[in-house]
């Protein structure tokens, strides 16, 4: 199933052997890299809500200054806010968290949908497939499908998601293949399909390839 959740070792076992046994190049890189250890990025306690309102906090930041953001955030509603919380928020006072009157706008609008049931549960995320969820989640202004991806790895803990827009994965496969040109988006999604039903862990050991060159 496409919602198939990352779940334990044996998983990450099954994954990997099946990774290997795809050609020469992955089994090395597989090798090389080691144990995936994507399990222990998942922060499982958040909600699809609260996952697109943090990642919007980082976008296009730095670490550290995304914290920095997110620390004043967090400590100006005493913890995370309910989207009634966030809707209802006034402007200056986002502004003096840091966010731009973009990401205000964006924020406020995740809050919206939240309330009108369009961004869903994590409970009910459960029961919906990434591509509902993507197609759903998209159609909120400031979200894109880089940003709903993570969110589905990072939050729902999904095996099968490739995010072929990502730079780091399609930088990743251009060099594990010494290819002269990088895929483009419709081309490495046909090339993934290969890796399906663990092209998250596929994807993981991507973002890994230009580490191992630097």
């Amino acid at each position: 199933m496409s919602n198939r959740p990352i779940s334990n070792q044996a998983v990450y076992a099954e994954a990997v052997q099946f990774l290997s046994n795809i050609d020469e190049d992955w089994a090395q890189l597989i090798n090389t890299v080691g144990t995936c250890t994507l399990a222990t990025e998942i922060e499982a306690e958040l909600s699809p809500y609260q996952a697109l309102v943090q990642a919007v906090a980082y976008q296009q930041l730095h670490g550290k200054a995304g914290d920095a953001i997110f620390t004043k955030f967090k400590k100006h509603f005493g913890g995370f806010p309910q989207p009634e919380q966030l809707v209802n928020a006034q402007f200056d006072d986002l502004r003096a968290c840091g966010f731009s009157g973009r990401k205000i706008e964006t924020i406020q609008g995740i809050a919206q949908a939240t309330l009108k049931g369009l961004v869903p549960s994590r409970e009910d995320a459960g029961t919906m497939s990434n591509e509902v969820l993507i197609e759903r989640l998209i159609t909120l202004k400031g979200i894109g499908q880089w940003t709903v991806e993570m969110m589905l790895i990072f939050t729902l803990g999904r095996m099968d998601i490739l995010p072929v827009d990502d730079f780091a994965v399609v930088a990743g496969y251009t060099r594990l293949k010494k290819l002269s040109i990088a895929p483009k988006s419709k081309a490495l999604a046909e090339i993934g399909s290969a890796w399906t039903p663990y092209r998250t862990i596929a994807s993981w050991y991507l973002w890994r390839v230009p580490r191992l060159e630097n």
